[in-house]
């Protein structure tokens, strides 16, 4: 079972650092992050992984890795999201089965193709965003609806999601959503994750 809310680090666009953001985040209700620093040389990743990891844990929060299933392993997370086209065999060979495998998408073709071992496929962008400005066309709610409906493996949208857009996603059906600088560049990271979970919690009344 997956979180609907996937929170997606980023400390070159925080407004602080990465604990503060986080520990506010987590205080929220978000129950879900996942490192995402692939700049860093792999064992200032697994560095930066073990400061956190206690964090998460206090707060029974899964925290996994963009990245590296070996680095992932070796920090002790909860998992690792894969580029587009990665192997996701070869990682659930390193992980185990206990631990969480996902994969970005951004068609229906890599829908159909994904492989039985994923977790879930992150999808996007969905909309434009400053996160990734140019990285693709925004999909739009009608690329998430065809995306989704290509597979059975939960989808996570993501790419300018705020609150006043998850009832769109969710309804072309995504099981959850995933965000990045809203909540990073946020003043008040915490109050940006309780509107994003109150709209989320909504879809489920």
């Amino acid at each position: 079972m997956i979180d609907p809310l996937l929170l997606v680090t980023d400390r070159k666009q925080a407004r602080g650092s990465l604990a503060d953001i986080l520990s506010a985040a987590f205080a929220a209700g978000c129950r879900w992050a996942s490192l995402r620093e692939k700049d860093l040389p792999p064992q200032e990743q697994i560095a930066l992984a073990c400061d956190l990891l206690p964090l998460a844990r206090r707060f029974g929060v899964r925290l996994t890795l963009h990245g590296d299933p070996g680095v992932a392993m070796a920090a002790g997370l909860d998992g690792v999201h894969l580029p587009a086209g990665a192997d996701a065999a070869a990682a659930r060979a390193v992980l185990g089965v206990q631990k969480l495998i996902g994969i970005s998408i951004h068609g229906a073709a890599e829908a159909r193709m994904l492989d039985r071992t994923i977790d879930y496929a992150v999808l996007g962008p969905v909309h434009e965003t400053a996160s990734k400005p140019g990285y693709g066309p925004a999909l739009g709610v009608g690329g998430v609806r065809l995306i989704a409906s290509a597979t059975s493996v939960p989808v996570i949208a993501i790419g300018g999601i705020t609150p006043e857009r998850i009832a769109d996603v969710m309804s072309a059906g995504a099981a959850g959503v995933a965000v990045m600088g809203s909540v990073m560049r946020s003043p008040v990271p915490g109050a940006e994750v309780t509107a994003l979970l109150a709209a989320l919690a909504a879809q489920r009344c």
